[in-house]
């Protein structure tokens, strides 16, 4: 584990798991815990697996892997169990892929993907709303391609 973000191979494996709501002040610290002491004891076949984490805006945790590790089902398996223990506990989504991350002002949304359509054509987002591409796979595009206008992602597609 213990590896900051800012540090990792550009090759990082990267997983993104959006909250439906922001986690709240008081439980970043026990959130961050809970993290930090899944990434230590996470293994696969006895070997530590080497990961880090960060978590972005209050809402989206962000897992990194060493991309020379490809993770069998089995450590995969532990990772969903973790996150699905997660949104028990803090009582949010965290696996729905089918939503939309945005940025309104200073403040990020979580939408459904039906809703983002409706704020699109009611004009209240547009292809430069900054969007967050959860389904990028490295670390390289996490810090290049994970916010960025949206004309610059696959939500274009949305567009007109």
């Amino acid at each position: 584990m213990g590896q900051d973000s800012k540090v990792i191979s550009e090759d990082a494996k990267v997983w993104i798991y959006p909250a439906s709501r922001k986690f709240y002040e008081q439980e970043i610290e026990g959130l961050e815990e809970k993290i930090q002491g899944f990434l230590k004891h996470w293994s696969q076949n006895d070997s530590p697996i080497e990961s880090s984490y960060t978590l972005k805006y209050n809402r989206f945790i962000v897992i990194f892997t060493d991309p020379n590790v490809s993770l069998g089902k089995e450590a995969i398996d532990k990772m969903v169990a973790f996150v699905l223990q997660l949104q028990k506990d803090y009582d949010l989504e965290l696996l729905d892929k089918m939503n939309a991350c945005f940025k309104q002002g200073p403040h990020v949304q979580y939408k459904s993907l039906l809703d983002f359509k409706k704020l699109i054509k009611d004009k209240a987002v547009n292809k430069n709303t900054l969007v967050f591409d959860n389904l990028i796979s490295s670390k390289y595009e996490f810090d290049h391609f994970w916010e960025v206008p949206a004309c610059e992602s696959w939500y274009k597609n949305f567009f007109k």
